[in-house]
């Protein structure tokens, strides 16, 4: 895959020929003489993945930490390549940094600089993707200079640097629009909750005053085993719920024994899991079978399931299960018993549908603005896989 107008052979380099190298290290962290300086200090566990641009600096060194500690001042522009720990990250910093041992850097280049980034970035997943399942913990400094790379003229390096920058930033303002949207979604919740939000029926009546209900008067602790283990086995997920293992590539060995012993979930089953005094009560909208070691709960009486998925994850539901977990949650799951001694709210099942609607419609929304990001992740995808010789 090639832009128009550009012609030529591509020609080959050896890395090493196309910058500066400089290692990083890491300032002893019982001198405080040696932090809270002006000049940003990373690790591998500050970059991400995917993305050439995200370089999150939250410490930052002293000049006495340069001249005294094995670190390295890196001049921008700077290549930032993780050779050991989390090694297959790649960023580009346009700023002066210092970096940890686990990287090994790249300046004053002898092409462009963003265009050689993307190149590495995935020449470097390439390299990280054949040490997996071996012993092997990082790439050394030698392994990456003596890469040989195909690099185009300087106008055609320019064409496609600029190119995906342009895509990534696209990617960037998706996820920031997602982002934004969850917080609304958020910030609309604890309004919901709290009541601060007086919703009125299709007749412009005020609803009337909430109800509440312990656990167990809302819901039913299910444990329906009677199955011939063809449903698909759920796992269950503070991001997706409960959700077919194969859906999110989630992979654990299960004997047939074991899954004779599995629980039905039925399609608006709720499930505290050991993790529900951190993310929740998951909900599921998918027919399957989990581990007994999970509680299902099902509505035992007229409800809106919508109402209580939204609300079993909300920060005030968490923040109940905590109080009345304290001093429990160590590896222990929440019973049925402390889930039932906890008051729920509930409204009128009419103001439970029209609560539950308005999520919906912010649900969709964000689920519409995933996909456009996802679409966006493919493009640039397909163009790192094409682009490079």
């Amino acid at each position: 895959m090639r832009f128009k107008g550009f012609e030529g052979e591509w020609k080959q380099r050896t890395l090493a020929d196309l910058g500066d190298f400089i290692g990083g290290g890491t300032p002893s962290s019982s001198n405080s003489n040696f932090w809270n300086g002006d000049i940003p200090w990373v690790s591998s566990s500050d970059l991400e993945e995917d993305s050439i641009h995200s370089i999150n600096v939250s410490r930052y060194i002293t000049n006495e930490a340069i001249n005294k500690s094995s670190t390295k001042f890196c001049k921008a522009p700077v290549i930032l390549i993780v050779s050991r720990v989390g090694v297959g990250k790649v960023a580009y910093s346009n700023k002066n940094i210092c970096t940890s041992q686990d990287f090994t850097n790249i300046v004053n280049f002898k092409c462009n600089g963003l265009f050689l980034t993307y190149f590495l970035s995935i020449e470097m997943k390439n390299s990280a993707s054949s040490m997996q399942g071996t012993s092997i913990k990082g790439i050394s400094s030698t392994e990456i200079k003596s890469k040989k790379l195909f690099i185009p003229l300087n106008n055609e390096q320019q064409k496609i640097a600029s190119f995906l920058s342009l895509i990534d930033e696209r990617i960037l303002t998706q996820s920031k629009i997602i982002d934004n949207l969850q917080s609304q979604i958020k910030e609309l919740a604890k309004k919901m909750f709290s009541q601060q939000m007086n919703l009125k029926d299709d007749n412009g009546i005020n609803f009337p005053e909430w109800e509440s209900r312990f656990g167990n008067e809302i819901f039913n602790n299910i444990s329906n085993k009677n199955h011939n283990s063809d449903l698909p086995i759920l796992a269950i997920t503070q991001e997706h719920g409960a959700i077919p293992r194969n859906l999110i590539e989630y992979q654990i060995s299960v004997t047939d024994k074991s899954i004779d012993s599995y629980k039905v979930v039925e399609v608006g089953d709720f499930i505290i899991s050991l993790r529900s005094f951190q993310g929740g009560i998951e909900y599921s909208s998918y027919k399957g079978i989990c581990s007994p070691a999970y509680i299902i709960l099902r509505a035992k009486t007229d409800i809106d399931n919508r109402f209580y998925k939204y609300y079993l994850k909300t920060e005030k539901y968490i923040k109940s299960l905590n109080e009345k977990l304290e001093g429990i949650r160590d590896g222990k799951m929440i019973s049925y018993k402390y889930f039932s001694d906890i008051s729920l709210p509930y409204p009128s099942l009419t103001e439970q549908n029209k609560i539950s609607d308005i999520f919906s419609l912010f649900e969709k929304k964000i689920e519409l603005e995933k996909q456009l990001l996802l679409k966006y992740e493919s493009q640039k995808k397909h163009l790192l896989q094409n682009l490079f010789i």
